[in-house]
């Protein structure tokens, strides 16, 4: 939310702030539709909600719409309001960009060691109760990969799941303060090829079936080994993101 000393006189975001403001709104609204919160054909809040909800001006809004509407994810209909577009290989393309990539990766390498621990700690530690939502977590992902609906969320909800069951609440605090950012895209495939998509996420439900099942036993080492697996494999798919032909020397996503 936009700060009383980031507005002008008039009660406006100052030049200073706009962009920041900008990239804020669009970054929240951006992560809401790829996850799935506003699926394709939803209509977005309008223009006097999105204001009064982030707390930012009308020209704010407006210029966040006209970035998600250069990225192909939104289209605005004249009297009727802005809608989420179907997913395309075009707007997979733009997401995929060389930095992008790269904030995932330098993210992965915090969490690896941390969500490490975390794994250990909760085949150690965790309650009856933390134990069945653990449980309840894995079969969400795993319904939402039968339902062809997007997992980013679920796999948030699975990785906090087993940070509370550390019983520390340091470690769930780390991943609450990174939101479902800390979880990489699943259109990590960028072609329209729907078998490939289907392997790679049937290979992270079985990753994550693995760390469930040691923390489930109280096997500490193999919750840990688990856990290490699936997000070196997580940074390893990343890294050919950044080499070997899935990118440009432009830095864009090919699906060549």
């Amino acid at each position: 939310m936009a700060r009383g000393s980031d507005l002008n006189e008039q009660g406006q975001p100052s030049v200073r702030r706009k962009g920041t403001l900008v990239s804020k709104v669009t970054d929240e609204l951006r992560d809401q539709i790829l996850s799935g919160a506003f699926p394709p054909g939803a209509r977005l809040p309008s223009e006097a909600q999105l204001t009064q909800s982030y707390n930012v001006s009308r020209t704010v809004v407006r210029e966040a719409i006209a970035v998600l509407r250069a990225d192909l994810l939104v289209d605005a209909r004249q009297g009727s309001g802005v809608y989420v577009r179907p997913p395309s290989p075009a707007s997979v393309d733009k997401r995929l960009d060389r930095e992008s990539v790269t904030s995932v990766l330098e993210l992965l390498e915090i969490r690896t060691p941390l969500e490490i621990e975390a794994a250990g700690l909760a085949a150690l530690r965790r309650s009856p109760a933390q134990e069945e939502r653990i449980f309840d977590c894995q079969a969400r992902i795993l319904a939402c990969i039968e339902a062809g609906r997007p997992i980013r969320d679920s796999d948030f909800a699975l990785h906090l799941a087993i940070s509370e069951a550390t019983n520390n609440p340091g470690f769930a605090e780390f991943l609450k303060s990174q939101g479902v950012s800390a979880i990489p895209q699943a259109e990590i495939v960028t072609e329209s090829d729907q078998a490939r998509q289907m392997v790679y996420f049937h290979q992270l439900n079985a990753e994550h079936e693995k760390i469930v099942l040691a923390i489930s036993n109280g096997d500490e080492e193999a919750a840990r080994e688990a856990m290490r697996a699936h997000l070196k494999g997580s940074q390893e798919r990343h890294r050919q993101l950044l080499r070997g032909g899935l990118l440009r020397q432009d830095g864009k996503a090919s699906r060549s």
